[in-house]
Formats: structure tokens, sequence, C-alpha cells
């Protein structure tokens, strides 16, 4: 058994998938296989802030002025007009700075006269100009590879010319439900049996970040059946699901038989296809019994706890960092967390990490986190009552209250 600070050093250097092209509306939450840099000066020219009046500074030294209005300038209009001495130009946000002026006075410092414009107050030089490359000068890099494409990231990209990108692969995941009590979620379940909840909450889990699903099964407990029910979905080519999509995976995520029982066969069968086991069981609670493999094409095999909150955290913790990873997410962001104070006092044994359901809380003196009581390991109502988890670390038995806590979110922003 090794510790989880072990664990995610092995899973530190996972190699990004291949790089693929993606036109600007398909490729949101993908990584940038790519730098994207300025193609021009941003802004390309000075530009007005504001709407109102370009004019010299130097002519409202002493006030109040009026100024001959001798032009208008909108955005995107490409003849400019010269401002001379003693006139003054309307100018729109975002409108070109015409030659001779230096300054634009917003419309409520102005009181418009039609053919002139009274300006009360003087005016500071420069003042609500945007000047060209302020943001960005030509060739400056503007993202970087492996950055997450984002709504402003997409909008980055589009300013400067780049209606396609090159970004990382994400990986497909094919996910194996094992137990011979499992039965599909709208069954009628006798008391001996249990509808899939793994299933769906891993698959809603996965689609909330954006991974595809390309297969889905129940699989009975017998080394057999577990080893085709691999071999099906690291091995095929080709064949493609009911969405078309190739069912061949990246990622296999199995839940269940995981442990170290008479009818746990998952090691077994990860073995009888000539996987590499890369560590089986972790000094964590809930449960321990999570196995990570490799195939010889790299191809990864989780196998997660059958309980629910104990396959979760173990989903959280080290496969959705690897699929970050795989999808050429920088080692540095794949597992982000939040720094807040604990609303109550926690009490652990020691000697693994703990994670500990827990729930977002915005009180007077800011946000905090309130541990979630759990009845146990399969406790998935008190799930539902959470947002993510606390971490406590192997070495920490106590935590007082108020005390600064590591929390990591599971719930999706929606």
């Amino acid at each position: 058994m090794i510790k989880t600070t072990e664990a995610n050093e092995i899973l530190r250097d996972v190699p990004p998938l291949g790089i693929e092209k993606r036109t600007l509306s398909e490729a949101l939450g993908h990584a940038l296989a790519e730098d994207v840099r300025a193609d021009r000066n941003l802004p390309p020219a000075d530009r007005s802030a504001m709407d109102g009046f370009a004019l010299r500074a130097d002519d409202l030294s002493n006030p109040p002025h009026d100024l001959m209005l001798t032009g208008e300038i909108a955005a995107g209009c490409p003849i400019l007009p010269y401002v001379s001495p003693g006139t003054c130009v309307r100018i729109m946000t975002g409108g070109n700075i015409p030659p001779g002026a230096d300054t634009v006075v917003t419309i409520e410092d102005a009181e418009d006269r039609a053919e002139c414009v009274r300006f009360k107050f003087s005016a500071n030089r420069g003042g609500n100009i945007i000047r060209k490359a302020e943001n960005a000068r030509d060739g400056e890099l503007l993202l970087a590879r492996g950055t997450l494409l984002g709504p402003l990231q997409i909008g980055v990209c589009a300013s400067v010319g780049k209606g396609e990108v090159l970004v990382y692969r994400r990986p497909r995941i094919a996910q194996l439900s094992t137990g011979e009590e499992l039965r599909e979620t709208d069954s009628v379940v006798g008391p001996h049996e249990l509808r899939n909840s793994n299933g769906p909450a891993l698959a809603a889990a996965l689609a909330s970040m954006g991974f595809p699903v390309v297969s889905k099964k129940i699989v009975r407990d017998s080394l057999a059946c577990l080893a085709a029910g691999l071999a099906s979905v690291l091995t095929q080519t080709g064949v493609p699901n009911l969405a078309g999509m190739s069912t061949l995976a990246d990622v296999v995520l199995l839940t269940g038989g995981v442990s170290k029982g008479k009818f746990d066969f998952v090691r077994a069968a990860v073995d009888s296809i000539g996987a590499t086991i890369r560590f089986h069981g972790v000094a964590m609670k809930p449960e321990k019994p999570l196995l990570c493999a490799t195939t010889k094409d790299n191809r990864f095999i989780f196998g997660l706890p059958g309980n629910p909150l104990s396959a979760m955290t173990a989903f959280y913790e080290f496969v959705v960092p690897t699929l970050r990873r795989l999808s050429g997410i920088q080692a540095n962001e794949v597992k982000p967390s939040f720094f807040l104070t604990t609303s109550s006092q926690i009490i652990t044994k020691g000697g693994r990490t703990h994670f500990i359901l827990a729930r977002l809380e915005n009180k007077k003196t800011g946000l905090c986190v309130s541990p979630v009581k759990t009845h146990s390991s399969s406790d998935f109502v008190s799930g539902g009552k959470s947002d993510g988890v606390i971490v406590i670390p192997f070495d920490i038995r106590e935590v007082e209250e108020g005390a600064i806590v590591e929390f990591r979110l599971w719930k999706p922003l929606l």
C-alpha cells in the first residue's frame, strides 16, 4: 500500500494524448497544443475608450470653451477628419483617434450645441484613449501551450484570427460496473440486489467535465467476463457505439471487485490481459483498494471501490487528474484546491489521508466549509448533500474549528 502522495507522483508525468485541429466552436474545454500569439498590435491604433469628443487638450486650458464640431467618427470608420486648433470631432467608443487630437472628453462633460460644443472643464492630455499596442504587441505570447480553453480564451483566439486551433485530444472512457447484484437503474430490484448508482454518477461527473464515454456495461463477477470486458474496450478498433463513436477506450473505469475477496477478480483480469499494475492499495479513507494499471500501448485502467463514496473519492483524487494530464493540461493545474476555514472541529485517526465530505457555506465572515456527517462509504445520500471534500493529510489527527483546510470541489459550477 502506498501513500496518496506517492500515487500522485506516479501519475504526475502522464504524457498527453495526440494533437488534433478544432474550430473555435469545437475547442471549448480542450487544452492548447500550440502557442497563440498576437498577429498585430492590440489595439492596432489609438482608440477612444468612451463616447465623446476628440480634441486638443490645449484648447481647454482656460474653460469654458466652445469648439467647432467638424465631423464624426464611429467604430470601424476608415476615414478620419483632421482635428485643427479650435475644433473637435464627435467619436464613439472604439473609434480610432483622428490626427491632431490627443484627448477624448466624454459626452457627460460636454454640452452639444449642434455646430459647436461647449466644454466647461479643462482636460488631461491623453484622457479616455486606449493606446496602440496597450494590450499586446505584434508577436507577443497571449496563450501558452497547455492553456485550458474557456470562453475568454476562445475570445482571445478569435481576436487574433485563429478560427482553428491545435488542441490535445481528450481521452475516451469506458465504464465497466462489476457485480452479480447490480441491475440497471430503472429495474425492479429484490432485497439482494442493487441498482447501479456508481455508473450514472461517474458518467455524470465525466459529462460535466466534457470527457466522452464511449462504452458503459455491467459485467458479471467472473474472471472470464471481466477479462473479456476489458479486451472489448481496449483492443477493438473501428467498432462504433450507438452514437457512431469508436468504443476503443484510452481509460477504463472499473467499479467493484477490486479488493481481495473471493469474488474480487479485477486484479486477476488486469493481469490476464498483460497490463502492468502501477499501484494497488492507497492509504486513504474512505477505503483503500484502488488499482491503477497501464497497458503496453499506454492505456489506463482504474479499479475503483464498489462503495459509492469510495469510488467517487478515488475518481476525483486520481482519475480526474490523469484525464486532465492526458488532455494536455499542465501537471500543476490538474487538481485545483481552495483553502478555506472549517466551521467545526475535525478528528481523524491519522495514518492515512482522510477525505471528509463537506459543503460550502457563505457566512458574514466569508466562505467556509462545513463537514457533512456520513454513516459509511456507501452513504450516497450524505454525498448528495455535499459540494466536495476536505483533505486531511495522513499525519494530522485534529483540526480545530476556524482552521484553514484544503478543499476540493466536486460539484460542477452550472
